[in-house]
């Protein structure tokens, strides 16, 4: 895969804009040192995760436990395969044989989607693929440094103008009034390829919006609190991991989450329609 290639350096690390979530853990500010590493330009692909699975015969957790969560927009499977909503985001519906191959559900595929980026994998999953391509998953420091593209400070990987200022929108969220009514302003109900809009100044693509994507950290609020300030790994146990980035749900009405700084998590077993990953290089590789 393509490589964008992240200069050692220092930068702020938290939100400094103001537009934190309550909860989230996105202060305090602090300042922390990275060393240079590379970084999947993109997030990894159906195409790159359908080539580790042709030469491993890996199963997704999503294909094991027979079931995954699929926004409701994006349901492509059975009556009989719909399980029922998820209690207190009933826009997510828990689907029978959805999984990487079939997105929307049992009905649906990837065929033509070979550029968009694979979802319904889990942190364990990713793990898997990383070991196959002799990489690893980001700390999420490297994450937030890289999605910053040089741009220390800035709420968005472009600077601090909103994604659809100058008439023209900068990444893949959702437009409309979410979750029943997306405008496609964006040109993009789900998943948009991996090199739709364009670069930030690193050189990765579609770090916000898109698919959330997992990081190596495990999750907790107080992070930030006691964070090293140098090369960071997160805490040393915990029950989820960090995901960053937002995705193509994303909305000021319900998730502002499409921002440099944003934080969220879920458990390592998890498998949703809107998250993926990208990976990075191993020390001295």
């Amino acid at each position: 895969m393509e490589q964008a290639i992240i200069p050692a350096g220092t930068f702020a690390m938290g939100d400094s804009s103001g537009d934190r979530n309550p909860g989230d853990g996105e202060v305090p500010v602090h300042e922390v040192a990275l060393d240079a590493f590379s970084i999947d330009a993109t997030s990894v692909t159906n195409d790159d995760f359908a080539r580790f699975v042709d030469a491993t015969g890996f199963e997704t957790e999503a294909e094991t436990f027979g079931f995954s969560a699929v926004f409701h927009l994006a349901l492509d499977a059975p009556d009989d395969d719909v399980m029922g909503r998820a209690s207190g985001t009933p826009w997510w519906i828990g689907v029978r044989g959805a999984d990487w191959r079939h997105p929307g559900g049992r009905n649906s595929s990837i065929d033509g989607l070979g550029d968009h980026p694979v979802v319904h994998v889990s942190h364990n999953d990713a793990l898997a693929y990383c070991a196959w391509a002799g990489r690893r998953l980001p700390t999420e420091a490297e994450w937030e440094y890289a999605s910053r593209g040089g741009l220390d400070g800035a709420k968005y990987p472009w600077g601090d103008e909103e994604p659809d200022s100058g008439g023209a929108w900068r990444t893949n969220i959702w437009q409309g009034a979410f979750p029943h009514a997306n405008t496609l302003e964006d040109g993009f109900l789900t998943t948009a390829p991996v090199r739709t809009f364009s670069p930030n100044g690193y050189g990765l693509w579609q770090t916000v919006g898109n698919v959330w994507e997992w990081c190596a950290d495990w999750w907790d609020p107080r992070t930030y609190a006691a964070s090293p300030p140098r090369n960071p790994q997160g805490p040393e146990r915990g029950d989820v991991r960090v995901l960053r980035g937002g995705s193509f749900l994303c909305h000021i009405s319900y998730c502002n989450r499409y921002r440099n700084s944003a934080r969220s998590q879920n458990t390592p077993d998890s498998s949703m329609g809107n998250a993926g990953f990208r990976t990075v290089a191993l020390a001295g590789s």
